[in-house]
């Protein structure tokens, strides 16, 4: 194999790889003189000169001439009649300089130069993009999606690195099929069998904070700070902001103008609910704004097992339950606090809106309740299940689930 075609196939390779030609010439450079102590046992007597960019590498080997039968090292010395059957005009004691061809070490140790060398940039390849993306965790990226697999899904950045974006890391309303560009934060960088491995996530709540930080230029700035965010990916977020400029509204300015700046995040997380609302040090507050949007009547706080009893109006209730519980619980992780919900003892008699069970009803079936006069829990539970029956198009089975679901309201 001659030079330059060795060389060129290497400096394709450092402009594919993206590797500055000083650190491709040094370590060709090292890869060679490698082989070189291998095969002379050392390299300190040889040149080596390496010009990437054209192609070039030049090999010198250089060693004293000393007389003859006076060679104790024939790698670092030669003798005179060897010298001058080279150059007639040298003399004991000179140095003989002369060119090694790439081609006398043999077509098995150019290989194995080559493979060395792919071996030694492929490793620092790998080296860089974990020092590339180490001090990146927490910063959102966009990739493409270029596979998708049961359990993860291939992302290639603008370099072609490969990222991991685990499916559990995926809001589970996501769908992406190859070419997609996809928005993800960096969660975490670890070396596995020597790959890095570099971890995206959508559902972080570090993903939300980043995205505020792109829609919210008073977030990014620093005039607004966010305080904490709790969220259940796809379905519910809550985020507690504070400003310490009393001239800036925190959520307003989150929100936007008719909400022009949550759109956007909302879209991202597939149409996520974000609570934004005002951080504050007074815990009684902070637990009813962050029940929001129910309205509570009075809590009362337990510090020493982190509980707090929250008494509201039979109305409320549902809504700061919210579906599937997602409000209450996203609340108590904001606060830090365990909420337990009673219904206010001044109002045990007031009655229900049926439309506060649509969260557990089907609105086809309150719809029928409604359209014979029955629009809150107390108006069915008034009339027998036969009734119910006879006045509606309601199997017997479905009514009895509705009583159930209504009496449980007021136990």
């Amino acid at each position: 194999m001659e030079h330059h075609v060795l060389i060129e196939s290497f400096s394709e390779f450092k402009e594919v790889k993206n590797i500055d030609r000083a650190t491709m010439m040094s370590i060709l450079e090292d890869v060679i003189r490698g082989m070189l102590r291998k095969r002379y046992g050392t390299a300190d007597n040889f040149d080596v000169i390496i010009n990437i960019d054209k192609g070039d590498l030049e090999l010198y080997r250089n060693r004293v001439i000393v007389e003859d039968g006076m060679v104790e090292d024939p790698v670092t010395e030669i003798a005179y009649s060897e010298a001058i059957k080279i150059e007639p005009d040298f003399e004991v004691g000179e140095d003989l300089t002369e060119t090694v061809k790439l081609g006398d070490f043999g077509r098995r140790a150019v290989l194995a130069l080559r493979q060395n060398l792919v071996a030694r940039i492929s490793e620092l390849e790998k080296d860089g993009v974990y020092r590339k993306y180490k001090d990146r965790v927490g910063e959102i990226l966009t990739g493409e999606v270029y596979q998708i697999w049961k359990k993860e899904i291939l992302i290639l950045d603008d370099e072609g690195n490969e990222l991991i974006l685990p499916k559990n890391e995926t809001i589970p309303a996501d769908f992406f099929k190859k070419g997609d560009a996809v928005r993800s934060v960096i969660q975490r960088v670890e070396m596995v069998n020597n790959n890095p491995r570099i971890i995206l996530s959508r559902t972080s709540p570090v993903f939300l904070e980043r995205l505020f930080e792109q829609e919210v230029p008073e977030v990014f700035d620093g005039l607004i700070t966010i305080k904490n965010i709790v969220r259940e990916p796809g379905e519910r977020a809550k985020v507690a902001v504070e400003s310490y400029d009393d001239r800036i509204d925190p959520v307003g300015a989150c929100v936007g103008m008719k909400g022009s700046r949550i759109h956007g995040i909302v879209r991202e997380l597939r149409n996520e609910n974000i609570d934004v609302i005002n951080y504050t040090t007074n815990l009684q507050l902070y637990i009813t704004r962050a029940l929001s949007p129910a309205k509570i009547t009075s809590i009362k706080l337990d510090d020493e097992t982190h509980r707090a009893a929250v008494y509201m109006k039979p109305d409320q209730v549902s809504l700061a339950i919210g579906k599937g519980g997602h409000n209450i619980k996203l609340a108590g992780r904001l606060t830090g606090y365990e909420i337990d919900v009673y219904r206010d003892s001044e109002d045990e008699e007031e009655d229900v809106d049926i439309e506060e069970f649509s969260d557990e009803i089907d609105s086809w079936i309150i719809d029928e309740l409604k359209a014979i006069g029955c629009d809150t829990a107390k108006s069915v539970l008034a009339i027998t299940v036969e009734d119910l029956v006879s006045r509606t198009d309601l199997e017997e089975e479905t009514i009895r689930e509705v009583v159930r679901i209504l009496r449980s309201e007021f136990e």
